[in-house]
This record gives structure tokens, sequence and C-alpha cells, in this order.
């Protein structure tokens, strides 16, 4: 597995913004995401954060370890595992680590170097993927994904939650706090705001004539983390030919032709942050089988238009 990051947005990222008026929309009203172009070969899954005032990439699989955006760096990895996510909060970055098992482990750090951990979730009979955590008022939530056992997750994959006020101890909510057992809908990013949750997930599209619209990154919002509500204006990402744009000039011609020939049916696993007046989005492209690459995009205004624009008043 090969790992490459690029510079490529410094320029576009290094200059703050503060928008005034209506936000940016595109022809259909929807919060206006422009593709950046691919930034990395078989990288997925992977969250950009904030910490200490400067933008980092969490990277994943395998060999955990972060990126600084602005200069490339690339921290000493710390862990090996499959899911990854990472989450800041003041002055200590959170990185939660699930491998399809029961188990979820949580590493912390000050300085993204020295780690420690704990087991944070520990569930016989589940299978747990993706998490992802957000600061909801005076506690803190984690979405899980899971795929087993069947009777909580129905038609896999779907977001369960738990609850802590810690970060190190952590409550699981009940069975009927989840989305969703009817269907297909993997979970990616959790966040809120206006005492709404905002779950950004992976919809499996079936019967469209478009190959490239197989799956497709959709948000739904809820209150009580049972009852939700669908954004009128998804999907919030399709494939489109802008995921084949080169955003790295060290590829080699060899990846460049893979990024120009690849099988393009989804846009998947999204993570975002905000970072001086922007949204930064990262999120995987490929097959949905495990040919994957790695994108980056921009949303040019503040992460709270960003949430409210998927729900027009």
């Amino acid at each position: 597995m090969r790992y490459i990051y690029s510079s490529c947005l410094l320029v576009l990222l290094t200059t703050p913004v503060a928008w005034a008026g209506e936000p940016p929309v595109d022809r259909d009203g929807r919060p206006l995401i422009t593709k950046r172009g691919t930034i990395a070969v078989d990288v997925v899954e992977n969250s950009p954060v904030v910490f200490r005032e400067k933008l980092y990439i969490f990277m994943g699989r395998h060999q955990f370890h972060f990126v600084e955006h602005e200069t490339g760096r690339k921290t000493t990895p710390f862990t090996s595992g499959y899911f990854g996510n990472a989450f800041v909060d003041g002055d200590t970055v959170y990185v939660t680590v699930a491998s399809a098992g029961p188990q979820v482990t949580m590493f912390t750090s000050k300085d993204l170097e020295h780690w420690q951990s704990q087991t944070v979730l520990d569930l016989p009979g589940y299978k747990i993927y993706n998490t992802s955590i957000c600061r909801a008022g005076d506690q803190y939530v984690m979405m899980f994904e899971i795929g087993e056992p069947q009777e909580e997750a129905g038609a896999r994959f779907t977001a369960r939650f738990a609850t802590s006020t810690d970060l190190e101890h952590w409550t699981v909510t009940p069975p009927e706090c989840n989305y969703t057992k009817e269907r297909y809908s993997a979970p990616h990013a959790l966040r809120w705001l206006d005492g709404y949750y905002y779950d950004f997930y992976l919809e499996h599209i079936r019967g469209k004539p478009y190959e490239s619209h197989g799956y497709e990154m959709y948000v739904v919002r809820s209150k009580d983390l049972i009852d939700w509500e669908m954004s009128p204006l998804n999907p919030v990402l399709r494939a489109s030919p802008e995921d084949r744009k080169l955003a790295n000039p060290t590829f080699t011609e060899e990846e460049r032709q893979r990024i120009a020939t690849a099988t393009n049916l989804n846009n998947s696993d999204v993570d975002f942050c905000e970072y001086r007046g922007r949204v930064i989005l990262v999120y995987s492209w490929g097959n949905q089988r495990g040919v994957e690459h790695l994108a980056e995009a921009v949303y040019e205004g503040t992460l709270e238009q960003f949430l409210r624009g998927w729900f027009p008043r």
C-alpha cells in the first residue's frame, strides 16, 4: 500500500476568509462543494482535523499517522489497525480504532508523538467498523458502524451510538437509537449543531442507469438519535469526472493511468473540518471493492453554514 500526500491546496487554504451574506450554493441550491482532485491511492477513511491551529490529515490504514497539511511532514506511526478516526478536543487528539470486531480502542496524545490507549467499547457479538465523535453540548457522542449482530444491525451497515462526559467512559444508547436497520446506510461522519445530530452516511443507490451513481454520500439529522429527517438536497457527494483530477504532482505515470481509468461508482467515507473559514473535506472514490482513491474538496463557507445548508428553512 502506497501513501502519498499532496500540499497542492496550500495557496487555497492558507488565507483566512470571512463570508458575509448568503453561503455558496450550486445551481440546485445545495451547499457548493468544489472537488480539488485525487491526492492519494489505496488510502481511505481519513480525517482532517485542526490541532494547535494547524491542519492535519489523519491517515490510515494499517499504519496510522498524521500528515501536516502545510508542510507534508508525517508523524511517527503509533498503531496499526483497519478503521480509524480522529477527533480533537482542546489540547488533546483522540483516535478511535476498530477492526471489524467487538472492540473500539481509543488513543490519546497531546503532541501527536506520544500516545496512551484504552479500550472504550467492548461489545461481544458485535462487528464494529467506522467511528466518528462529536461534542454535543455537555457530552460527547460516538457514532459507530455495525454489521453484526443481525438483530441489532438489520440490513448492514448501521449507525449505533454511545455517549460520554469525559471521553473515557462510554455508555451505549438504547437499540432504538440507530440509523437505519432498514437498508444499507454505512455511517461515516457525525456532527452536532442547533440541537441536531447530523449523520453523513453512504447510501447504496440501486436501479440507476449510471454506473458512477452506485454509492452516494447522504445526510440525515435528528434531535434524539431515533427519529431522522432526510435532507431534501441529497446527495452530498456523488461520483463525477472531477474525482479524477490530479491534486498531487508526485503521482507516477502508472498511478496517473490508474486514476484515469479506474472504475468510479462511489463517493464515500467523507470527513471534514473547518479551517480558516472554510470546510475542508476528504473522501474516497473507486469501485467500493478495494480499488480506492483519496480525494480532497472544499466548501467556501463555515461549518455552521455547511450543516445548515442541507436543511433549508
